[in-house]
């Protein structure tokens, strides 16, 4: 990670590491994957394996599938540099990465890392004390491509480059090398024994990938050596050609390769960004690529298309226009409008209308030729090992209130936020219980009930206790007590008394004249009035329904066609969610985070403090008291939790509500009569989301968020910048209240999910040292809990520890998991053994096409 030159906080790593563990979608941005974490109950295969998508890759066995040809396989961009550990690797980087590098653990289905007999024979400590050592045990044949022994001098030199110690080495990331104390060859030259100067679990996460030390011996050939090309390799494919004119990187069989043998002549690696994807799928360019949820409506538009046209086949009235794509828009009005214009006396006009109708003629053919050519297809689906989250950035404003952060919490219905971007897609809708392991993994257990389940009206208790009330917004604080100096002019002077106008005059200059930014208070207040004036028209709207109920029956049976039920109505308003039935994404969420060097942000106002303490109240305290315990419960009980969680967990039921609340004996909650406020002020959140077409989806779910905080009294200033900006100028840097992003998993939680969730602490400047913890929301204790469990060689007690560490994650409420992320890949039907790996590492020497049949779509085409 890098600094951030941003005014609420930077970005740096004290243990800088981020591991790409494989292909993670990134869309319309240049953010690139990183790896992260895994977490929460006592059962040691983990849980709710059925709620976990399988790899879906058509896998066969190695007899099934033919030998040779070529595979052209699309990542979204050309990689920067083919060195795993520099800043700017990507995803490609680490596909090719792992086709052409020894990997000592590859991950599993379920995500849980297992050796490589490829290139270890066995892996173990052997020694817990005095000092911890593991001895690995290498394969016998395996060697480079220049036909050197892979052996120790390979694992000094990874160590000794990413140790952090050598500056000269332009590394991002160096976790767990740090422990290592010494490397030395053991018995003969194919086992190889590290010695760690402290304890780490994780220690099957290091030397994956290995790279030979003819890159990792020197600064220079670390830095410059392997961005364009690996001249050294040891995988089932070697580096043939980077062409970056063409945006292509071939791989070719390795002729040095010790085990079985790659089924395929070539692996190309092109690049199709990813708005490209179906025009890539339509001219045949590739065999395989990721797509989104909106290319997959394409898809299965375009084969309805093709069977009514082999339907109308040798009948009149065939080729019809398409119903659906950019013509759809053209209206008969709209036409005769622009054709008017096109052929009108004004000739600028005319050209520029002329050139619109060209335009709009080129989009409607190319959408119509790509249409007939995304036929033909399979689609491969999974869950990504990677969930979309809600983060609330906990620095300032509200949300630096914990009782705040869990009423949003509480507000939202994780549960319709997945069954929308998931059940269209036929994949399981389960929201993620852990911030630190998916469901399938050894590690995962649901710790949500050290938060609570959604609830309305503990949402609505814990912002009455914060002091977000109905009546907030329109109190306002005394701008001066009687007496004070500000009532009165100099009397040394002899100069008299202020009225009580004149002393909320002054005392209001006084205010304004500290205020560091008249324009901001200006956008603020009508900010504040907006939000007001939307409420008011809500509310008036609904007493205008409810009056007009009951007028004219016959009335209203003859404008809407039935009967006016009041019941039906009231149980529409009480569930609330029916309406926003049809607001379905059209593309699942983006936004992964990762090691891209976040940009610089407008500077902080000179009156903002760097850090925000907060001195909570004795209720604040009684309910930091109960979450403790409730974080406890979960962290050390053995038995079957509750269903439900545990309701008013973190605002007792003694605790005053909003005054628009129902009555105790009602359990129908209801919104607030306007927006709630505190000393004149409403509760607004900004709310921030990417503005590009390809971040659909997530804005539909930022809607939906927006509507589910809105029936609490809480606004939100939904904000759409662009894509380039969003992460590094708004998530990074702290310019937010409310955001969606994702991270995705991995099998070492204590060494991944530690930067991710560790306490903000003050750097040198004034500025928070977030690491990689955007909501700036820590504990002391999360810290010591992810120290702990790093350090623990029992696997079972290092899993507990990060559960522990997960239940207070939940608790602090600064990352709210909503979904894990849809997997959805495009292939010829003749792939095999390639689609949506979901966690599991590809075997790229088992890839290829069916034995019989790798043509592929082209030859549906022509019988």
């Amino acid at each position: 990670m890098s600094h951030v030159g941003a005014p609420r906080g930077r970005t740096c790593s004290r243990t800088l590491r981020s591991r790409t563990l494989r292909s993670v979608a990134l869309l319309t941005t240049a953010v690139l994957a990183l790896g992260a974490l895994s977490a929460c109950s006592s059962e040691e295969e983990g849980s709710e394996p059925s709620a976990a998508a399988a790899p879906d890759i058509a896998a066969v066995k190695r007899e099934g599938v033919a030998q040779g040809g070529t595979m052209r396989w699309a990542v979204d961009t050309m990689p920067a540099t083919l060195n795993s550990y520099q800043a700017d690797a990507d995803a490609a980087t680490s596909r090719i990465a792992g086709a052409v590098l020894p990997a000592l653990f590859t991950l599993d289905k379920s995500g849980r890392p297992q050796r490589n007999p490829d290139y270890l024979e066995s892996a173990k400590i052997v020694e817990r004390e005095p000092k911890q050592v593991v001895l690995y045990k290498l394969n016998q044949q395996a060697v480079w491509s220049n036909g050197r022994e892979i052996g120790a001098p390979d694992f000094v030199a990874q160590w000794r480059a990413l140790r952090g110690k050598d500056s000269a080495y332009w590394t991002a990331r160096n976790a767990g090398y740090e422990r290592i104390e010494k490397i030395e060859r053991g018995a003969n030259n194919l086992e190889v024994r590290v010695t760690f100067n402290k304890p780490y679990a994780d220690w099957e996460s290091l030397f994956s990938p290995l790279y030979p030390k003819d890159v990792m011996g020197t600064p220079n050939a670390f830095n410059d050596g392997a961005r364009k090309t690996l001249k050294v390799t040891a995988g089932p494919f070697t580096v043939k050609k980077v062409d970056r004119k063409a945006k292509e990187t071939t791989l070719a069989r390795n002729p040095h390769w010790w085990g079985e043998p790659a089924k395929l002549d070539q692996l190309v690696m092109r690049t199709v960004p990813r708005g490209e994807s179906a025009a890539a799928l339509a001219a045949r360019k590739v065999d395989i690529v990721e797509i989104d949820s909106g290319v997959v409506k394409r898809m299965a538009l375009a084969e309805k298309d093709a069977e009514k046209e082999a339907e109308k086949d040798g009948e009149a009235g065939g080729g019809q226009p398409l119903t659906h794509g950019p013509g759809i828009a053209i209206t008969p009005g709209s036409a005769l409008r622009s054709w008017a214009l096109a052929n009108g006396s004004d000739e600028e006009a005319a050209e520029e209308a002329a050139e619109a109708r060209k335009r709009k003629a080129e989009s409607i053919a190319r959408y119509a030729r790509e249409q007939k050519g995304l036929t033909g297809w399979e689609i491969r689906k999974s869950l990504e090992p990677a969930f979309t989250q809600l983060a609330l950035n906990g620095e300032s404003g509200p949300l630096a209130d914990e009782r705040v952060r869990r009423a949003v919490a509480r507000a939202i219905n994780r549960q319709e936020l997945a069954d929308t971007v998931l059940k269209p897609l036929g994949l399981p809708a389960k929201p993620p219980g852990s911030h630190l392991a998916l469901m399938g993994q050894k590690a995962y257990s649901d710790a949500s009930e050290a938060l609570g389940k959604q609830d309305t009206l503990e949402a609505q208790a814990l912002l009455a206790d914060a002091g977000w009330t109905p009546d907030g917004a329109k109190k306002k604080v005394a701008s001066a007590k009687a007496g004070s100096k500000a009532q009165k002019k100099r009397t040394e002077e002899g100069d008299e008394e202020l009225t009580e106008e004149e002393a909320e005059a002054a005392a209001e200059a006084a205010a304004q004249a500290k205020r560091p930014d008249a324009k901001t208070e200006e956008a603020e207040k009508k900010r504040a009035e907006e939000q007001k004036r939307k409420y008011e028209e809500k509310v008036a709207a609904e007493e205008k329904k409810k009056g007009d109920k009951g007028d004219d029956k016959d009335a209203a049976k003859k404008k809407s066609g039935e009967d006016d039920d009041k019941d039906a109505a009231k149980k529409k308003s009480d569930e609330g969610d029916d309406k926003y039935a049809a607001d379905v994404p059209s593309d699942e969420g983006l936004y992964i985070v990762g090691d891209e060097k976040p940009g610089k942000a407008a500077p902080r106002p000179a009156s903002a403090p760097a850090t925000q303490v907060l001195a909570p109240a004795s209720v604040a305290r009684v309910q930091g008291a109960v979450l403790l315990r409730q974080a406890a419960a979960v962290d050390d009980s053995d038995s079957d939790k509750k269903p439900g969680g545990v309701a008013g967990a973190y605002a007792p039921r003694g605790t005053a509500a909003a005054s628009a609340s129902p009555s105790p004996s009602s359990s129908v909650p209801t919104v607030p009569s306007g927006p709630l406020g505190k000393d004149g002020k409403p509760l607004s959140l900004r709310f921030v989301l990417p503005a590009g077409a390809g971040a659909e989806s997530l804005r539909a779910v930022g809607e939906r968020i927006s509507r589910m905080l809105d029936r609490i009294g809480v606004g939100t200033e939904i904000t759409k910048v662009a894509d380039e900006e969003y992460f590094k100028d708004h998530v990074a840097s702290g310019h937010y209240d409310l955001a969606l992003y994702s991270w995705p998993a991995s099998a070492f939680p204590a060494t991944d999910g530690r930067p991710i969730y560790a306490k903000p602490v003050p750097a040198s400047d004034g500025s928070l040292l977030v690491e990689q913890n955007y909501t700036r929301v820590g504990t002391d204790h999360i810290d010591q809990l992810f120290a702990s469990a790093a350090a623990e060689l029992n696997e079972g007690k290092s899993r507990d520890l990060v559960r522990q560490a997960d239940a207070r994650i939940w608790a602090a409420a600064g990352s709210i998991p909503l979904y894990q992320r849809p997997q959805l890949v495009a292939v010829k039907p003749t792939v095999v053994n390639a689609g949506a790996f979901g966690f599991q590492t590809p075997r790229y020497q088992d890839v290829g096409f069916r034995e019989g049949g790798a043509a592929g779509p082209d030859a549906k085409k022509k019988k």
